[in-house]
């Protein structure tokens, strides 16, 4: 009997479009044989699925069904591939928790914790086992005063939307005439703004899942980006960064990457895939965390698909283990 499957989409930030594409390596990638997937594109106007027809069909909120040609189908998981709000954030997990349907992503506490960037940094710096750039957490409806940002931070500094994802409205800052631009930008994006500084090494991002009792972890990927740091044109154009996988690492360092990802993702309480980012910084041997993205990019050239394909994984056995690891 084939299992119900809701792929859901879109989502209500910038990162619309890069969920779409993503849910089409997604859709593409998961068993036929085994499930029957519907593609629910979310959006502030409604949830929508679109039949093979063009008929479209609106999601009942209540138990999230849909009625197709006098049909009730209810799902037996959700594949959730929005990045940014409401499917990163923990909105959409709490909502799925509440109806008790099983989804690949990490729970709502963890997933609301690790999207915002300041946050999921104070708690990951308590474990003391990672490193933790220094930085200042502002908010758009408290005072706050540049001079005092730069005597407690050291230039250059990153300023980054607390909340978001895919470096939009991200700046680097090098002088301190930078720094109100920079947070004027990244205001635009959220109501919380990130200041930390910048930490001069080498960008290494590693995927972790659990399938069972055993925690996977995927080759590591070294990001050099030709422009200053790894933002969105770089992310997404390509040619104008290096994503290199397996990373050229000694052993010591891939063993020192993978024991901090796997440490952080079961201390963190990760579900699904979690692909965690950190910077090596040569000079002095140490590691520091960057971030954890609880929906890492989907699409065909993203960084996980890469490190899948480097084990020597199918993206179809992969999705497969996140679907089945979540309906346990």
């Amino acid at each position: 009997m084939k299992k119900n499957i809701a792929l859901v989409a879109g989502g209500y930030s910038g990162e619309y479009v890069i969920s779409v594409q993503s849910a089409v390596t997604i859709e593409k990638n998961l068993d036929s044989s085994k499930y029957d997937v519907y593609k629910i594109i979310v959006t502030k106007e409604g949830w929508h699925y679109t039949a093979a027809d063009g008929q479209v069909y609106s999601i009942d909120k209540n138990d999230f069904s849909l009625l197709v040609a006098g049909k009730k189908i209810t799902f037996d998981a959700v594949f959730i591939g929005i990045h940014g709000t409401p499917g990163e954030d923990g909105r959409l997990q709490g909502y799925f928790e509440m109806l008790g349907i099983p989804f690949t992503s990490c729970g709502m506490v963890t997933s609301a914790l690790t999207f915002n960037k300041s946050y999921c940094n104070k708690v990951v710096a308590a474990f003391n086992i990672v490193n933790v750039s220094k930085s200042v957490h502002i908010f758009r409806h408290l005072p706050y005063n540049t001079t005092d940002i730069l005597q407690q931070l050291r230039l250059p500094v990153f300023v980054k939307p607390a909340e978001g994802g895919s470096s939009i409205g991200m700046s680097k800052v090098k002088t301190a005439e930078e720094l109100q631009p920079a947070i004027d930008k990244a205001f635009k994006e959220d109501s919380q703004v990130l200041i930390e500084e910048f930490i001069k090494g080498r960008e290494l991002t590693i995927g972790v899942y659990r399938t069972g009792s055993q925690l996977q972890v995927l080759p590591i990927t070294e990001v050099v980006s030709s422009k200053e740091f790894f933002d969105y044109e770089a992310k997404y154009t390509p040619g104008v960064s290096n994503e290199i996988t397996p990373a050229p690492v000694s052993a010591d360092i891939t063993k020192l990457v993978q024991d901090t990802a796997s440490a952080l993702y079961d201390k963190l309480n990760c579900r699904g895939i979690v692909r965690i980012d950190f910077i090596y910084e040569e000079a002095s041997g140490k590691l520091f965390f960057l971030e954890a993205n609880t929906m890492p990019g989907q699409s065909e050239n993203s960084l996980v698909p890469q490190q899948v394909r480097a084990a020597g994984k199918t993206l179809q056995a992969f999705y497969g283990e996140l679907l089945e690891e979540c309906m346990k």
